[in-house]
């Protein structure tokens, strides 16, 4: 005959442990851009603002809190084509092409999405999003936070 565990132990509510999801926002928006891209003109308001990368953006954070279930999340983004490196190395990034105007103008939105999401989202002049994101995984190693 199946007997259940004490009471104290039954109910007590599972610990969640907490998990740290760290996103390079420049790079899942460059990909969720070009991603769409051949779809671009399908992807426009009624004032002409281009949204696919507002689009893949969502798409693809929405697939990652699901699939990863963090308790908490933050959002770095590149602050700039100049950095610390380009200062050392004139030519850091330098065979890149322009940034498309299209994905630039979607930038604020993404941001605002994010707002609305309760997500933080940081940027820092100088430095890249992988450079804040290195930082912050150093630093979680020294706390009980998974990342």
């Amino acid at each position: 005959m199946y007997q259940r565990p004490c009471d104290s132990w039954y109910n007590r509510p599972m610990e969640k442990k907490n998990k740290l999801l760290l996103i390079d926002g420049s790079s899942v928006a460059f990909r969720a851009f070009f991603a769409l891209y051949n779809q671009i003109d399908r992807f426009k308001n009624a004032n002409g603002l281009h949204t696919n990368a507002v689009y893949g953006f969502n798409l693809m954070l929405s697939h990652l809190l699901e699939r990863i279930q963090p308790t908490h999340v933050l959002v770095a983004f590149d602050a700039g084509k100049t950095t610390f490196r380009t200062e050392m190395y004139a030519d850091y990034k330098g065979g890149r092409a322009k940034t498309p105007d299209e994905f630039r103008e979607q930038f604020p939105f993404i941001r605002e999405q994010l707002d609305h999401l309760g997500i933080r989202h940081y940027e820092l002049a100088q430095y890249e999003a992988d450079d804040i994101i290195g930082t912050l995984d150093k630093m979680a190693e020294t706390t009980s936070v998974p990342i």
